[in-house]
């Protein structure tokens, strides 16, 4: 597990540096929910036309699942953690390759798949750390915020989905990038996937003809079923899951097929 522990050594202090930022993203937002909860704020809300309290999930917002859906979990975080994965997973393999450093560390007495196996393990652990500090902070932040409504249990369940979804973002850039060893494409696909996403359980669910995109969002897959409200959704999670073992497969296999460029 040497290339592991390398990895996590040398990328330590930005992963640090991602957890304290998300973490803190995470709880100002849960920290402004007293000044949402109040009579004035929903009278305001529901004065908003319904295209767009739906394309921002704002209907009954005051309540705290639906404003931790929508604010907390639903906006500013996920976007960050697909940002932070995408990034990461471009780095394991696309990024040495075309700094030519790759060739150097090959030469060390590991293999191929372990070697990208082992560097996707890290970004694993990386993005479970995120998400379990912000699941604690949270917790920690309910009886100050006024949202004990809200159960410890359901945060949990939000931030198993939450890691999930950024371990999908993260396989999908790591699978394009050991793919094809270029990191623009891995950049791109993640990017167009994330934006895609986004628009497919926001904007396009306006559009009858385009509402049947939302099922194959993974904003949807991470938000659609309401973990704040009904636990982890195991379904979905499946899907995550799913789709991020068959990038990291099928990267795996094809890095360790094709010609390495130097």
């Amino acid at each position: 597990m040497g290339v592991f522990w390398k990895s996590i050594r040398d990328n330590r202090r930005g992963w640090i540096g991602w957890i304290v930022a998300l973490t803190a993203v995470a709880a100002m937002y849960a920290s402004f929910y007293p000044s949402i909860n109040n009579p004035a704020m929903a009278d305001a809300l529901n004065s908003f036309p319904q295209s767009l309290k739906e394309a921002f999930h704002l209907e009954d917002y005051t309540k705290p699942e639906n404003y931790f859906a929508a604010s907390v979990f639903g906006l500013l975080v996920p976007i960050l953690v697909a940002v932070f994965a995408i990034s990461a997973g471009v780095r394991a393999i696309a990024g040495d390759e075309e700094a030519g450093t790759l060739d150097l560390v090959q030469a060390q007495p590991v293999s191929r798949v372990s070697l990208a196996l082992q560097r996707f393990l890290a970004i694993v652990v990386a993005m479970v750390a995120i998400a379990a500090v912000m699941c604690l902070v949270v917790i920690a932040l309910r009886g100050p915020g006024q949202f004990t409504a809200l159960s410890p249990g359901r945060l949990a369940a939000i931030c198993v989905q939450l890691a999930l979804f950024g371990v999908m973002f993260a396989a999908l850039a790591y699978g394009v990038g050991a793919w094809t060893g270029r990191r623009m494409y891995a950049i791109a696909v993640g990017a167009v996937v994330a934006v895609l996403g986004y628009l497919a359980n926001s904007f396009f669910t306006q559009i009858d003809s385009l509402t049947w995109t939302q099922r194959f969002s993974p904003f949807d897959w991470y938000l659609g079923g309401e973990p704040l409200k009904n636990g982890v959704q195991w379904g979905h999670a499946g899907l995550l899951l799913g789709f991020a073992v068959l990038f990291v497969a099928a990267g795996t296999w094809r890095f360790n097929r094709r010609d390495i460029a130097v």
